[in-house]
């Protein structure tokens, strides 16, 4: 277990990027906020927000506060597999004879944004399962490595559904986290134009690389979790199942499937993480609360009443946890 002082200097690593962030970004805290938690859990995360708002200023701003390689797919329905995997390409020696090399495609890097991944059809958005469950890709016969650490920050836009091919449920779960990106406010806005609009540009500078990621990573694996903790979360999980019998009645009359294990494994390990940045040695109920909001959005699949309806995923998250708290 991580001595007091080593947990200090872990949160004050996340502190400083935060920080170093809300130097470039305006407002977000929240979303920016999510994005740690998500990186440092070792996971990817669906940023949805309309254009404009600042998503891919975000993730590039992340890289250079985190000094990873950045690298930028702009996905449209004629991307091929191959254009972000790679491919290989055919060598001439100078004899005559040929050779194949492999040449990486943009997915060969730290921090991957796939833009508007909604857009790319579903044979191009398969490519990303590998690389996102096990961190390779496999070309013909042969199986290459990405570079570690390696995170995917996919963006969608929530309004066009023209021309656009929505997310399977399997690679859906494949985020830890979906996170909303709102509106700024009245005064983030005036900000945000003064600083666009002006001659001075403001860069992130570097707060940590790709070991210290690591070691923060690993410091939030040992963070505790007390059995009382654990078994809230699972409540949590279950509650979102229509079949189970002490369900909201919300889940049972708009919910056709809930969330699964991965719902589980994402909420204690962003919780983790949360504990950690707040230099507490184990999580808290209040942890999962927090979480639980882009940990499960995009894992409770509502019927096609409830989406006739309005009915979002937050509000039945809300219910959700509710009915949590009194039953424990």
């Amino acid at each position: 277990m991580e001595s007091k002082q080593q947990l200090q200097q872990w949160s004050q690593v996340i502190e400083e990027i935060r920080t170093e962030v809300g130097r470039v970004i305006v407002g977000q805290r929240e979303v920016v906020e999510q994005v740690l938690w998500c990186i440092f859990a070792g996971g990817h995360a669906l940023l949805e927000g309309i254009p404009g708002l600042g998503k891919t200023m975000l993730v590039r701003t992340l890289a250079d506060t985190i000094k990873l390689s950045f690298s930028r797919i702009q996905f449209t329905p004629d991307l091929m597999p191959a254009d972000i995997t790679g491919t290989n390409i055919i060598q001439f020696g100078l004899k005559g004879e040929t050779s194949y090399q492999f040449q990486q495609g943009p997915l060969f890097g730290n921090l991957v944004l796939a833009d508007e991944i909604n857009r790319a059809t579903p044979k191009t958005q398969s490519a990303l399962l590998e690389a996102m469950q096990e961190k390779t890709v496999t070309i013909g016969a042969t199986t290459h490595a990405l570079p570690q650490p390696f995170f995917v920050l996919a963006t969608q836009n929530p309004l066009e559904n023209e021309g656009t091919y929505p997310l399977p449920e399997a690679q859906l779960d494949r985020f830890m986290l979906k996170i909303h990106v709102t509106y700024p406010s009245k005064e983030e806005l005036k900000q945000i134009v003064l600083r666009t609009t002006s001659t001075e540009t403001i860069r992130a500078s570097s707060k940590a690389d790709g070991a210290a990621i690591a070691a923060v990573q690993q410091a939030a694996k040992e963070i505790l979790v007390a059995e009382e903790v654990l078994d809230y979360a699972v409540r949590v999980i279950l509650l979102s199942q229509p079949q189970q019998p002490d369900a909201p009645q919300a889940v049972k009359k708009y919910v056709q499937y809930g969330s699964g294990p991965r719902g589980l494994q994402s909420l204690i390990s962003v919780a983790k993480v949360r504990a950690l940045s707040s230099g507490r040695y184990h999580i808290s109920r209040n942890d999962i609360e927090k979480v639980a909001f882009p940990a499960l959005r995009h894992r409770i699949f509502l019927t096609f009443e409830g989406q006739a309806m309005g009915i979002t995923t937050d509000s039945i998250i809300e219910s959700i946890l509710e009915e949590a708290g009194s039953g424990s």
